[in-house]
């Protein structure tokens, strides 16, 4: 069984914190993310930062009971796929230099990993999501289960290694530069597809209404997709950055939300605009794409049936983008905006002039960022997962792209004022977000 290593901070452990030795790593975090909207979002309550902080048996108490008072007609089944872990965060008030021995302003262990993160904020939004990871028979397994358990997702399903090791994550909150260092350590054995039986398979997609892969365990993750896409379930890719099996995950992909070097990365384009056209060109499935820009907001392309339409305008989607940053940049909303384009045929110039031949009906939508005073902004650990969250959510009740993005970034900016994945999402009754539900 793999052993913490031991990064020692001579910091007074916090009171539901790790001990004073803390890792970091990147499996839980993604790159920061504020997304969007066509209206103002309500002003933000911000929880009183001072008050002490509960026990972990407390913590999961408080957090079975309010799952418990959710008030939803329908509690759709959601299920993700992906790699869950443990974190342990120190925040501190600078970045160590090589060497150097500082003091934690705070810390905190909880559950991360990208799955984890995003069904537990779809939980509290009011999904009922199934997990399929892997965890090991230990200490920290016992509690990524038991804080997940207690956040409403059913991990009934999780393979459980006998012998085996958990995946951990140590993260490091650099307050000055508002950045978090990561550094993750595997669970050991490895998830293999022969752990998952066909009828395993077929309880966790049933009744189903969205599939979510977070993009690791991939092997394991085309299996369920192939089910879930013969059933003509609705999939979800979270494209982080390219991995062994990924390309043939997306095509699968009804929906894609990616980070911001992924489109470019995974097709060569020289523009994110003409990156997102060739993506949507080349994954005949797809519905949507969402690219994450961290504090500056996102940008989604959003395909569309042609039919009969009247809107046969030709547009290049460059000048598309330029022409809705500019006009981002002009504008001056505290609380995230959409901006769209016209429906079109999206295109690119051909070098000698004219458009290119191919195309993809629909239009770009540009979502600003919230802004988040710099008193108020804690951690971006997980803001993409929480975003991705928000996403799930909106798929599931059918909300258009206009009160989507703007919800997924008034639950990611909410995240962003907690210490770690989890602590700040907020829950379907909460002032922040009742609005966009």
């Amino acid at each position: 069984m793999a052993h913490h290593p031991s990064i020692f901070f001579t910091a007074k452990p916090m009171p539901n914190a790790a001990p004073a030795h803390c890792f970091f790593s990147s499996m839980a975090s993604r790159s920061q993310i504020f997304p969007v909207t066509v209206r103002d979002s309500p002003p933000l309550r911000v929880a009183n930062s001072s008050a002490a902080e509960p026990s972990f048996k407390e913590d999961i108490d408080a957090c079975k009971v309010a799952i418990s008072s959710f008030a939803l007609s329908e509690r759709h089944i959601v299920v993700g796929c992906g790699t869950v872990s443990l974190d342990y965060l120190a925040k501190v008030a600078s970045f160590p230099q090589p060497d150097e021995k500082i003091r934690a302003i705070d810390s905190q262990v909880q559950g991360g990993g990208n799955v984890g993160n995003a069904l537990t904020a779809g939980a509290r939004l009011g999904l009922k999501p199934r997990l399929i990871s892997k965890v090991g028979n230990d200490a920290s397994g016992n509690r990524i289960i038991a804080e997940l358990e207690a956040a409403g997702v059913d991990t009934s399903y999780v393979v459980i290694a006998d012998g085996g090791n958990s995946p951990f994550t140590y993260v490091i909150v650099d307050q000055e530069k508002n950045t978090r260092t990561c550094i993750h350590t595997p669970g050991q054995p490895l998830m293999e597809p022969n752990e998952l039986s066909s009828s395993t398979i077929t309880a966790l997609l049933s009744g189903a209404k969205l599939v979510y892969f977070d993009g690791r365990l991939t092997d394991t993750a085309l299996l369920i997709a192939n089910e879930a896409s013969q059933q003509k379930l609705p999939i979800l890719v979270d494209a982080e950055r390219k991995r062994d099996h990924l390309d043939e995950l997306l095509t699968f992909a009804n929906y894609i939300v990616a980070s911001a070097k992924f489109p470019q990365a995974w097709t060569g384009s020289s523009s994110l605009a003409s990156a997102l056209l060739s993506m949507a060109i080349r994954l005949e499935k797809l519905t949507f794409l969402i690219v994450t820009l961290g504090s500056s907001g996102c940008v989604m392309l959003e395909k569309l049936d042609y039919g009969n339409s009247d809107h046969n305008e030709v547009m290049d989607v460059n000048l598309l983008l330029k022409s809705l940053q500019k006009e981002a940049t002009q504008s001056n909303h505290r609380h995230p905006v959409v901006l769209s384009s016209k429906v079109g045929k999206l295109t690119l110039t051909s070098p000698g002039g004219g458009f290119t031949e191919k195309f993809v009906y629909g239009r770009l939508l540009l979502g600003m960022a919230e802004s988040i005073p710099p008193e108020e902004l804690v951690d971006t650990t997980g803001a993409g997962d929480a975003f991705i969250g928000a996403i799930i959510y909106s798929i599931c009740v059918g909300l258009p792209p206009e009160k989507m993005l703007p919800l997924g970034a008034v639950v990611a900016g909410a995240n962003c004022r907690a210490l770690g994945a989890r602590d700040g999402l907020p829950l379907r009754d909460d002032a922040r977000v009742c609005a966009f539900l």
